[in-house]
């Protein structure tokens, strides 16, 4: 629960207390009114039974105020006010019947403190045993002791049906206050939850953009690596300077890949050019042909972005698995409702249901997922790999088509 709702509720206790407060000083003090107002007995009496009722107000104030706004109330604390409070009462309510308006005062708090048991016990007494003392003191007339008696079993049928609703009031309080703990807990644990859902989130994307960019860079960096060494003890310097310019590029694209996952922005082939393009651009790192067809359009750059990094992984994959001599075709596809990227190679080829402990293609599954698409790997070992990612993608132009030029296939060589 918020300091701010804690706050609240602690206000609201307080003003709530502080209207039973305003009760009980009202009902002492015309009980006072009463006591002294009398013609019967004696004033002496009167008095003697006004200055028992005086010490009531402290004996609230300093013990039972403190008692009742606890959370639970301690019983046993209470059953000692409750005590107190009749010792208090009972004289003055003997020696003068008018007294017994106080009971208005002095039953709530049995119902607040007390276990149920324990609050008909004390609400009993309060009601009966001021009359028997009084009758056994003053021996009024029976007429007088019918009508306090009936008027004492009014009382008390009335004290337990209040008392009754009070334990309810309490018990529906304290199933309220359950409640709100628990819908506080809940919420705090779904809040963590829902934090460490997003952490996990937030961690698998770096790993899918780190595996898909990086991780590939690095790949493409060491094996152009071992290629200059080779080149350099044939002495093929021309070889060598060519794979040294694609390791500078790589180098490049892979600083600008760094920093475009750094700063949490458009992957660096896409930042400011169209899909094609970055593909075009993809493959002739990986030297292989790209094949547009259908109105090219601006999609969201989710659909986009999940489309280059199936490609990067398709063609890293056929880059290290396929052989040397493989070709590999890219070719995008723009329908009406749908965008979809193959990538082809006829190497070497693999079984997809075989089992691999390989991230690429799972996270290129989920990337898929992740807007509602599908990935697919057809392959077979001997017969080249088939990767299609297909995506929904509605019939929605955000610029003039485009009609893609005839694909040119590019040169083949170490990436």
């Amino acid at each position: 629960m918020s300091d701010r709702s804690m706050d609240r509720g602690a206000y609201s206790w307080d003003r709530s207390f502080r209207l039973w407060d305003s009760y009980f000083a009202v009902v002492w003090a015309a009980t006072l009114v009463f006591v002294l107002g009398t013609d019967h007995p004696g004033w002496h009496t009167r008095v003697v039974a006004a200055a028992l009722l005086v010490p009531l107000v402290p004996w609230y104030v300093v013990v039972g105020r403190p008692i009742l706004r606890g959370e639970p109330p301690d019983e046993r604390r209470a059953l000692g006010y409750i005590v107190g409070s009749l010792a208090l009462f009972l004289p003055s309510a003997v020696l003068v019947g008018e007294t017994r308006l106080m009971t208005f005062a002095l039953v709530p708090p049995c119902f607040m403190a007390l276990c149920l048991r324990r609050a008909l016990v004390a609400v009993t007494v309060i009601n009966l045993a001021p009359v028997v003392g009084w009758a056994l003191l003053w021996w009024p007339s029976d007429h007088a002791v019918f009508f306090n008696s009936v008027f004492a079993v009014v009382t008390l049928v009335f004290s337990v049906a209040v008392g009754s609703w009070i334990i309810r009031i309490v018990e529906q309080s304290q199933d309220r206050a359950t409640l709100i703990a628990e819908l506080d807990a809940s919420r705090h644990e779904l809040s963590r939850l829902s934090a460490a859902h997003g952490a996990l989130a937030e961690r698998e994307r770096l790993s899918r953009e780190i595996h898909d960019t990086l991780a590939q860079g690095f790949t493409s960096l060491l094996m152009l690596t071992q290629a200059v060494e080779a080149e350099l003890d044939r002495s093929d310097m021309a070889e060598a300077r060519r794979h040294l310019a694609l390791m500078d590029g790589t180098a490049r694209q892979n600083l600008a890949e760094a920093r475009a996952l750094v700063a949490g922005g458009t992957p660096a082939d896409l930042d400011g050019a169209s899909l094609p393009d970055a593909l075009s651009r993809l493959a002739a790192r990986h030297e292989a042909s790209v094949a547009v067809s259908g109105p090219v359009r601006a999609l969201p750059a989710g659909a986009e972005v999940v489309i280059l990094r199936a490609c990067q992984e398709a063609l890293s994959n056929a880059l290290k698995h396929a052989g040397s001599s493989a070709a590999v075709a890219v070719e995008l596809t723009y329908a009406d409702d749908t965008l979809s990227v193959c990538v082809r190679d006829d190497g070497c080829g693999f079984d997809p249901s075989a089992p691999s402990g390989g991230y690429g293609l799972v996270g290129l599954r989920a990337r898929a997922a992740e807007v509602g698409g599908t990935a697919v790997i057809r392959g077979a070992p001997g017969d080249g790999t088939t990767v299609t990612v297909r995506l929904p993608a509605p019939q929605a132009p955000l610029a003039p088509p485009v009609h893609p030029e005839q694909p040119v296939p590019l040169e083949r060589g170490i990436q």
